[in-house]
């Protein structure tokens, strides 16, 4: 049995709910890019790949993470999957998929290339499910790390063998985002997708800055916790980065120096927020 998943927290989780049931056993595989943002083009050409990789590598510049770039080759993962796949033809692979884009445009991204391998390959979509958290309390968890271990010998009753139809149907659907070429990609429902403008999250990074300056990391942390509709870290921060140079935003320090070496404010003047002297404080200090 292989598992698939798609963000590394994933990986974690899973590997502890197989400690605690033998019948998962197996390997854990994770399909890294996030396809739920930037350019796709036609990624079945090395062109559509390095402008991809290149979107990335701008995306990644100043952040915490630019030595991650060289450590993402899904298609090097797909390879030895479908390698594993043609050696054992026993072998399953397992798709773990939570209700979020990120998961989901994966999805789209791997299916198409799983066509021949029909029957052997088990969905679990874990879409609009309840499951218990930690104080045994019900939520419906937007990814696969939210779950408790535990939970997860419920979670796997919900695998099934993607069928013909989707097979058929589901390889079209990453052609449609691939052709349609959105700047983010969002999800509505179900596996719905839709392409939406660039400039998508922009209203969730102004809905948190202020007049006054606050650290470029903090202002990204809350956005993050603060938002209905998920991305990541990595790409609010390039958005950011635009909106700057765009003179939308006001920068202070160098970037640089990281996300937690200068500060960002909307622009125009600090509001002061010293409270006003009475003016008995004033005459005191006289």
């Amino acid at each position: 049995m292989i598992h698939i998943v798609f963000q590394e927290a994933d990986i974690e989780v899973l590997q502890k709910a197989i400690d605690l049931d033998d019948s998962l056993a197996g390997n854990i595989i994770q399909i890294k890019d996030d396809y739920a943002v930037g350019p796709l083009g036609p990624l079945n050409a090395p062109e559509g790949w390095q402008g991809r990789r290149d979107w990335w590598k701008q995306a990644l510049t100043y952040s915490p993470y630019m030595d991650s770039l060289d450590m993402v080759d899904d298609k090097l993962t797909v390879h030895g999957l479908l390698g594993r796949l043609d050696e054992n033809e026993t072998e399953e692979a397992w798709i773990w998929m939570a209700q979020n884009q990120h998961d989901v445009c994966g999805y789209y991204w791997l299916v198409s290339q799983l066509q021949n391998y029909q029957g052997r390959v088990q969905l679990l979509y874990l879409n609009n499910l309840p499951f218990l958290n930690e104080k045994g309390n019900i939520f419906y968890p937007h990814s696969l790390y939210e779950i408790q271990p535990s939970e997860f010998r419920k979670a796997k009753k919900l695998a099934r063998p993607i069928t013909l139809s989707e097979f058929e149907i589901d390889p079209d659907e990453w052609t449609r985002l691939c052709q349609e070429n959105a700047g983010v990609r969002i999800l509505e429902g179900g596996k719905k997708i839709t392409g939406k403008e660039i400039d998508f999250y922009d209203k969730d990074l102004f809905g948190n800055l202020t007049p006054n300056w606050q650290k470029f990391s903090r202002l990204i942390h809350n956005t993050v916790n603060r938002m209905k509709v998920k991305t990541g870290d990595v790409f609010l921060a390039w958005r950011l980065r635009e909106l700057i140079s765009e003179g939308k935003v006001e920068l202070n320090g160098d970037l640089a120096k990281g996300w937690g070496g200068c500060e960002v404010k909307l622009p125009g003047a600090a509001v002061d927020a010293t409270p006003a002297r009475t003016g008995a404080e004033a005459a005191n200090e006289a």
